[in-house]
C-alpha cells in the first residue's frame, strides 16, 4: 500500500522533477514487489526445488519483479521500450536469478538441527573415532589433570 501510495502521489501531486521520479521508481518497486510476493511464494510452493527455497529467496524474486517493472517504466519515459528490449531485460534478470540460485545450491550447509537430533535418537552413542577432540578414540576425562595433586604435577615447585 505504501509503495502504490508513493507512486500515485508522485504521478498526481508532484511536478516531474528528479526527486519525484525517484519517488515514483521507489514506490513502484515497493508496490510491484508487494504485488509479486504472493505470486512468487505460490510458484515456489507449486514447483519446489532442492534445496527448498527460504523466505529470502522468495522476497528476492519478488524484488526482481519490482525492479523489472520500474526499469520498463524508466525506459518508457524515453520511449525506448520495445518487445525485444523487454524480453532481453526479462531474460537477463532470470539468468541472474538462476546463477544466484546455482551458487546457493553449490554452497555447503550443515544438516539442520532436527536431522542431527533424529540421528542421535537412532544412534545414541557416537562412534569413538568421531573427531580428533576425543583423544584418538579415548573419551577425555572430565578432569584434565587426571585427579593428580599439584605436587604430583609439579614436583620441583615448592620443594
Amino acid at each position: 500500500m505504501l509503495g502504490w501510495g508513493a507512486a500515485a502521489f508522485a504521478i498526481f501531486a508532484l511536478t516531474p522533477t528528479v526527486w519525484a521520479r525517484w519517488l515514483l521508481f521507489f514506490g513502484g518497486t515497493l508496490g510491484l514487489s508487494g504485488l509479486a510476493l504472493p505470486i512468487t511464494w505460490f510458484l515456489n510452493l507449486r514447483f519446489p526445488s532442492e534445496p527448498p527455497v527460504g523466505s529470502t529467496v522468495i522476497i528476492r524474486q519478488a524484488i526482481w519483479v519490482g525492479v523489472y517493472g520500474v526499469l520498463l517504466v524508466w525506459l518508457q519515459q524515453a520511449r525506448l521500450v520495445t518487445l525485444w528490449i523487454s524480453l532481453g531485460l526479462a531474460l537477463g534478470l532470470v539468468a541472474i536469478e538462476y546463477l544466484v540460485r546455482m551458487r546457493e545450491k553449490a554452497r555447503w550447509q550443515p544438516k539442520p538441527f532436527l536431522t542431527n537430533q533424529r540421528h542421535l535418537q537412532k544412534h545414541p552413542h557416537p562412534p569413538k573415532h568421531e573427531s580428533a577432540r576425543t583423544s584418538f578414540g579415548r573419551t577425555p576425562s572430565p578432569d584434565p589433570t587426571g585427579s593428580r595433586t599439584h605436587r604430583e604435577l609439579w614436583p620441583l615447585v615448592n620443594s
